[in-house]
């Protein structure tokens, strides 16, 4: 199992869980988050006066998914993400080693 931590624009939100759904993905995790990376903030203009944003909004998603969508699923957010403008986001791949639904008791990839 692996987890996948993608963080992406807000308003492509929609998109890549629909392109998730569409590949079989059932659940994720959805997080308001703020950062930056490369991009390092931008300047805007209130009222006059110019001001920094250090910190973007983002939205982190967080999937558990099965090894044998791993490939499907990175390439679902990264086409459904996509802007093609600094700032589209980052994919973070990391080893589950265990998964527990509470409900039920079970565990492995039946609890996904």
């Amino acid at each position: 199992m692996k987890k996948i931590e993608a963080i992406i624009k807000p308003f492509k939100l929609d998109e890549v869980r629909e392109a998730l759904s569409d590949i079989g993905v059932t659940g994720l995790t959805v997080t308001e988050v703020k950062g930056f990376g490369r991009q390092k903030g931008h300047t805007e203009l209130y009222r006059g006066a110019e001001y920094v944003v250090d910190f973007l909004p983002k939205v982190k998603l967080e999937i558990v998914i099965a090894d044998s969508l791993l490939d499907r699923a990175m390439e679902a957010i990264t086409t459904a993400a996509r802007t093609g403008k600094i700032g589209d986001g980052k994919i973070f791949v990391s080893n589950m080693e265990q998964v527990v639904r509470i409900r039920t008791g079970e565990s492995g990839e039946t609890a996904i």
